[in-house]
């Protein structure tokens, strides 16, 4: 994409309103050292005049490189872009980190973490596995998976608790099975067909029948929502 040259240049323009370029940032401290093989620069202005870096690493080729920016935008913001690996590894020395110790730390005081790969798959490996959601009221303290193919869970032991509700739904086929003894307690156990549907059984059902359509539906349909 061509680069505005005048984007660079604050103008000097009437006072209401002021022209687009006026908050340019300007900077007559900025300095830099670099051969064929990177530079590093300090105060460096981007190339829309909107941020002024701290410090700037960059190689020969601009998409490698590390930015600590100051102002703009980009306010405290620190970037790295690589052209292949990014890697990080500590804990090296067992004299100094204990297996149960914390090592590797990231923290966001505020905001989210996002960890995406565009075009490959996020591994978590580790002699234990931990997920723990923290948050009151409902709309915080959740832990969601949604996958658009399979969830394919494969263990030694699969325990699952609630303390208030827990829903197995499908809109297709279900099935339970085991090569063991099978062992199904309730304080009531009621079994519900979809003949209910028409004529209500002698014990009832037909409105659990339409609720569980009801309820299958809308996670359908919310699913569906949130992939588009």
């Amino acid at each position: 994409m061509a680069e505005d040259s005048t984007l660079r240049i604050p103008e000097e323009s009437s006072d209401h309103p002021p022209g687009k370029n006026e908050n340019a940032k300007i900077n007559y401290t900025a300095t830099g050292y670099g051969n064929d093989h990177g530079s590093m620069h300090f105060g460096r202005i981007d190339r829309n005049g909107t941020v002024t870096a701290g410090v700037v690493l960059q190689a020969w080729d601009g998409r490698h490189q590390l930015s600590l920016d100051n102002d703009g935008e980009r306010k405290g913001c620190t970037s790295s872009t690589s052209l292949a690996n990014f890697q990080v590894k500590c804990g090296v020395d067992k004299e100094l980190v204990t297996e149960a110790q914390d090592t590797l730390n990231l923290c966001a005081e505020n905001g989210n973490i996002l960890i995406t790969a565009t075009n490959g798959k996020i591994r978590l490996q580790g002699t234990d596995i931990e997920l723990i959601a923290v948050g009151e009221g409902g709309a915080k303290g959740n832990i969601r998976l949604d996958a658009t193919e399979t969830v394919d869970i494969k263990a030694k032991k699969f325990l699952v608790s609630s303390s208030v509700f827990y829903r197995i739904s499908s809109v297709g086929y279900g099935e339970l099975s085991t090569c063991g003894p099978l062992t199904i307690y309730g304080g009531i156990i009621s079994g519900i067909t979809a003949a209910v549907a028409f004529k209500d059984s002698k014990v009832g059902g037909q409105l659990f029948q339409r609720l569980s359509n009801i309820l299958t539906a809308v996670n359908v349909f919310r699913q569906s929502s949130s992939r588009n």
